[in-house]
């Protein structure tokens, strides 16, 4: 008996340190991964990255994560490749079956979904000068310039770009419709939909083979 107690209180021991081990070696990874996508996205602030499963060391020797989450409420400028800049306010995205190498140089995730949240003054901003853009109720929001103004919706264009409707507004054809494209995303990651909330605008983000890190 004491014999199968000493061997118990072993196994119990051993567990505690390979789950400390385990602990430790994600927060060292989810930094190290935090700071890649940093850098490698060019973004203004570092995201939160949050491995799952247990246990992470069998995933690293397997150079493959199952899910990992990254997240950025600071802020982040994103740029739409015609001269203007928008302001997201947030991002969340989830990653799944992410390929990685040891150094954590190289990401890729077999697929990826997310949203991404504007504020109507940043895309405003976004628009143009003097532009003001604001909730209209029931998805659709109310766009003015030159004392002109409509009501308008936002759809997703060509996967990488917001478009917004003025066709009804004959003199604002050439300032309210139009498109965004926003790059600086991960490369694979598209837009899907945009809906307008009383709140802002949320964008729902999904893509296959999304590159992190790594060139």
């Amino acid at each position: 008996m004491r014999a199968i107690r000493t061997l118990l209180i072993v196994v119990v021991v051993l567990g505690g340190l390979f789950v400390a081990a385990d602990r430790a070696a994600v927060y060292f990874a989810e930094n190290k991964a935090a700071d890649k996508i940093r850098s490698s996205q060019n973004l203004s602030g570092t995201p939160d990255v949050s491995i799952k499963g247990f246990p992470f060391l069998t995933q690293l020797a397997d150079s493959k994560l199952d899910e990992v989450d990254v997240s950025l409420d600071d802020g982040v400028t994103a740029n739409t490749g015609d001269g203007h800049a928008i302001r997201v306010s947030s991002f969340d995205a989830q990653l799944h079956g992410v390929k990685i190498n040891s150094s954590f140089s190289s990401a890729v995730a077999e697929r990826a979904s997310g949203t991404a949240h504007l504020n109507y003054d940043d895309l405003g901003r976004a628009l143009g000068p003097a532009v003001s853009v604001s909730y209209a109720g029931d998805g659709k929001v109310k766009a003015g310039v030159m004392g002109f103004s409509t009501t308008s919706t936002l759809t997703v264009a060509g996967g990488n770009a917001i478009r917004m409707d003025a066709s009804q507004v004959p003199v604002l054809r050439g300032k309210l419709d139009v498109e965004r494209r926003i790059t600086g995303l991960p490369r694979g990651i598209q837009l899907e939909k945009v809906t307008a909330t009383d709140k802002g605008v949320d964008i729902s983000l999904g893509g296959t083979d999304v590159r992190l890190a790594g060139s």
